[in-house]
């Protein structure tokens, strides 16, 4: 635990060097050139943070809070709710009903990335960070980390992306 707070400081670095974030599609690079890096709202780097210090976290079913531990879904719910006071469901299906859906070549940090990890369509979701990775919960006995979204398995089982906005920020 120790490391979040490293975690912390390293994520800030990175990401707030220049003021933008590059993004890359969630699906293998096509045949056309990278997008533009696009700039991170304040509140966006407040949601990726909170995403970055819940790292290392245990996994527990049904969590949602970083003493106890969290779920995927739950470690959404914690992020969006102690960001931007948006109340999510602690669901993953549910919440692939929240915000604007977005293609995979449209990915900006904070999106959240939905996985079909249990043969049902959005049993899994993540928050996107930018540079093809992604932060989850992903399953008992592991703890909250970072991932590619390339990876064999991920792209795989891909269901889609949806953005939510901040409450000060809208279409």
């Amino acid at each position: 635990m120790p490391y979040k707070f490293l975690y912390s400081i390293a994520f800030c670095i990175v990401f707030a060097g220049c003021g933008s974030i590059a993004t890359k599609p969630a699906q293998p690079p096509r045949d056309h050139a990278e997008p533009a890096p696009l700039a991170a709202t304040p509140q966006h780097t407040e949601a990726l943070l909170q995403a970055i210090m819940a790292l290392d976290t245990d996994y527990r079913y049904g969590g949602r809070s970083l003493a106890n531990g969290f779920d995927c879904s739950g470690l959404v719910a914690h992020v969006f709710k102690t960001a931007w006071g948006i109340e999510l469901p602690h669901n993953s299906r549910a919440q692939s009903e929240y915000g604007t859906q977005i293609d995979s070549d449209e990915l900006r940090p904070g999106d959240l990335v939905f996985y079909n990890t249990l043969n049902r369509p959005y049993s899994h979701v993540g928050i996107y960070l930018g540079q093809g990775k992604f932060i989850h919960a992903p399953r008992s006995g592991a703890r909250v980390r970072i991932e590619s979204l390339r990876t064999h398995y991920w792209v795989r089982r891909f269901d889609g992306a949806r953005r939510i906005y901040p409450p000060t920020e809208r279409l």
